[in-house]
């Protein structure tokens, strides 16, 4: 049947994954890095997910079809929440599991390493992308770190490591209502930047940072060519 449709732009998508939960059908997933309509009759030709998508990447088009599978979707969704009913179950069995040898546990708290410098490495405040001005003096001649918020917490020695004479900005292109193109294209029009260091999370809306870094060095016009370290939820740098 011709029906109404979302349609999904490759190029445009940033794979920031939050058109995936807009989506109440579970129609849309990521695949290799980019949103994709997974199921066309999943899609009610609705459009939730088009507000989320800061990318443009969604629209609507008329073409064949197959029809909005209600029953089916209702099904699905009754899952998902037999599944997460279950789940604090499994929560407290592992939390009783914790709490049985609270001395045992205490004991086995690993204590800060003495190679970890415990002075703050941070040059420059604001850090927040969205915070911050593109004429702080910070930004010349500089070491820039962009990195996602969920980084340093995830990466033990993060100040050491990443921010040590830098000027450090982060960010979360998931929770941010902002375009970090736009005020970081004017911080390296207006700055003379040595180099560009980019750390993020490898999961799929953290792609986001990344992209609007590397759109926001083509739309300044400088042969910026930046650096991009990926870490994963283990706390390990992947890439």
């Amino acid at each position: 049947m011709i029906r109404k449709i979302i349609k999904i732009n490759a190029e445009a998508c940033n794979g920031c994954g939050l058109c995936v939960n807009a989506c109440n059908e579970g129609a849309i997933g990521i695949v290799d890095g980019k949103a994709k309509l997974l199921r066309d009759d999943y899609c009610d030709g609705l459009g939730d997910c088009l507000p989320s998508c800061a990318a443009n990447a969604i629209s609507f088009e008329e073409r064949e079809a197959s029809s909005y599978n209600r029953e089916l979707v209702m099904q699905r969704k009754l899952l998902k929440q037999s599944m997460r009913r279950a789940m604090p179950s499994k929560v407290k069995e592992n939390n009783e599991k914790i709490v049985r040898s609270p001395k045992a546990q205490l004991g086995s708290i690993k204590k800060p390493q003495p190679t970890f410098n415990e002075q703050t490495s941070l040059t420059n405040w604001p850090v927040q992308i969205k915070l911050m001005s593109p004429i702080f003096p910070c930004f010349e001649k500089s070491d820039v770190l962009i990195a996602a918020d969920c980084t340093a917490y995830s990466y033990a020695n993060f100040h050491n490591d990443f921010m040590s004479g830098k000027t450090t900005l982060i960010g979360c292109p998931k929770l941010d209502n902002i375009d970090y193109s736009e005020k970081l294209s004017e911080v390296f029009s207006r700055n003379n930047v040595n180099s560009v260091t980019i750390v993020r999370m490898d999961v799929p809306c953290c792609r986001g940072i990344e992209f609007a870094v590397r759109e926001g060095i083509r739309k300044s016009g400088k042969d910026i060519e930046p650096e991009t370290i990926i870490i994963s939820t283990k706390g390990k740098i992947i890439k």
